[in-house]
């Protein structure tokens, strides 16, 4: 079966100072997320093992932990590539009609955004999610990084609301990064997963009530 692996940043550490430090970004990468895809595989040997054994006494905290650490590898995999040197500015294109019809405008879903990642009570994520269902942008609160995702949402944008994004750095003053990180946004990135977003069908039919399309504008 195939192992997860850590994925290569595509800048160097340094490329996104001043708003974050080569420091983190290399303590962030190489330990932190590195630990996560580490532990996911582990897990996985351990369900192998489980199922070879039919021992499924620890079932429960093996499904935990899976749920925890994968999700944290594809939550940091995601973000290092929402991230981009010289980058920030504002979306064009589909997802900024997206970003208006669903929060008023950019800069309502910017203030929105930044204070789902202000109020997370604990560890967690600030995430720009897209909703299947009713084909529409959310945002969510991530607690750690598995709980409280809308089910089928597929996240868009994720900003990480961990100590160790930023502490070494902004110290207790977490919205100065939350603020730091819109000069980093990589638009085009999160524009290319919406339009593959969009194509998911959940076929799950009289689920949402139609709106007419000029309702919807």
């Amino acid at each position: 079966m195939p192992r997860y692996v850590l994925p290569d940043l595509e800048y160097d550490y340094s490329a996104l100072e001043p708003h974050i430090s080569a420091e983190i970004m290399q303590l962030h990468h190489d330990k932190h997320h590195a630990a996560y895809v580490k532990k996911a595989n582990e897990t996985l040997e351990k369900l192998d093992e489980a199922r070879d054994k039919a021992d499924f006494t620890r079932i429960a905290g093996l499904e935990k932990s899976l749920a925890f650490n994968l999700s944290g590898h594809v939550l940091h995999s995601l973000f290092w590539r929402n991230l981009a040197p010289k980058m920030g500015g504002r979306p064009t294109g589909a997802l900024a009609d997206a970003l208006t019809r669903d929060f008023g405008g950019f800069d309502g879903f910017k203030k929105q955004l930044s204070e789902v990642a202000a109020t997370i009570m604990g560890s967690g994520w600030g995430a720009l999610i897209y909703e299947p269902m009713a084909g529409r942008l959310l945002t969510c609160q991530i607690y750690d990084h598995q709980s409280n995702l809308s089910q089928a949402g597929v996240p868009l944008l994720v900003l990480d609301a961990w100590e160790h994004a930023y502490y070494l750095q902004y110290k207790t003053d977490k919205a100065k990064f939350f603020e730091a990180s819109w000069n980093l946004w990589n638009w085009d990135d999160v524009s290319e997963r919406f339009e593959a977003a969009r194509a998911v069908n959940l076929l799950i039919p009289k689920s949402v009530e139609k709106v007419p399309a000029a309702a919807r504008r």
